[in-house]
This record gives structure tokens, C-alpha cells and sequence, in this order.
């Protein structure tokens, strides 16, 4: 199985900003373990804060992979763009949050990519990850 985990803007600085909020392990590290834990799957990780990177991202992983699991940080609550994006291609994608978005500041509450998903899993921190992992592993399993 090949997984594409996608970050967007600032996840670069998890461990490091708002640890109350995302934690204090950072990302790198985090999905370190979680390619550990899962030697069956063929990962890979990409991270930009930079809208039409991610967008590429997609495009370019989006038909090859067996799904996309995507944190696009800020650009989850606006972006058209990586919204079209995750439509465009045949990978499902499974949008992720480290905090649970529906308990912060209104603007950080709604989804443009939700729609684009399969599904979304918020609030869990970095496990959040692992949680999409095995979502779309089941996808695969159903057909």
C-alpha cells in the first residue's frame, strides 16, 4: 500500500509551536514511528506552506498512491484550490487535524476540503495520523 501524507502551512513547526495546542513531539518524528509501525506501507511525506506547491503535491501523487492523507493546516478553511485538487485524482484522500477544529475560533471551524474526502478525524493529535492510516487500510480492504 502507498500512502502520501501531505502537511500545509506551519506543520513544519509541530513540537515547537503552541505545544498546548499540537503537542510537543514533532511531526517528523512522529511519522517516523508511524512508518515504523506500518512496514507494509510505502509512505511519503511532503510538506509546503505554500498553497500551489500542495496543489502539485496532489496532482503529482494523486493517481499512483492508495490514498492521501492530508493536513493542509490554514489553507483547510478556504482553499478552492487544494479542494479541486483532491477531486481531480483517484486517490481518496483523508483530511486530518491534530486539534479537534470544531472546538476552536469560529473561522477554524468549516472545511472546504471535507467535501473533496472520504472523511475527516480531528481532535486525536498526532494520532490522528495513525487513525487515518488505518481508515483508508480498511478502505482498501473493503474494494
Amino acid at each position: 500500500m502507498k500512502i502520501s501524507i501531505i502537511n500545509g502551512p506551519n506543520l513544519n513547526l509541530t513540537g515547537k509551536r503552541e505545544p498546548e495546542i499540537y503537542g510537543a513531539q514533532s511531526l517528523d518524528d512522529y511519522l517516523q514511528l508511524l512508518a515504523a509501525a506500518y512496514p507494509d506501507v510505502q509512505f511519503t511525506c511532503y510538506q509546503s506552506n505554500v498553497e500551489g506547491e500542495i496543489v502539485n503535491e496532489i496532482q503529482r501523487v494523486g493517481f499512483d498512491s492508495d490514498g492521501i492523507v492530508i493536513n493542509a493546516g490554514a489553507y483547510t478553511h478556504y482553499s478552492l484550490a487544494i479542494a479541486d485538487a483532491l477531486r481531480a485524482v483517484t486517490a481518496p484522500a483523508i483530511e486530518v487535524h491534530i486539534s479537534n477544529i470544531h472546538t476552536r475560533e469560529e473561522e477554524r471551524r468549516y472545511s472546504e476540503l471535507a467535501p473533496a474526502c472520504a472523511g475527516v478525524i480531528a481532535g486525536f493529535g498526532l494520532d490522528s495520523y495513525r487513525l487515518a492510516v488505518e481508515a483508508l487500510d480498511a478502505m482498501q480492504k473493503k474494494g
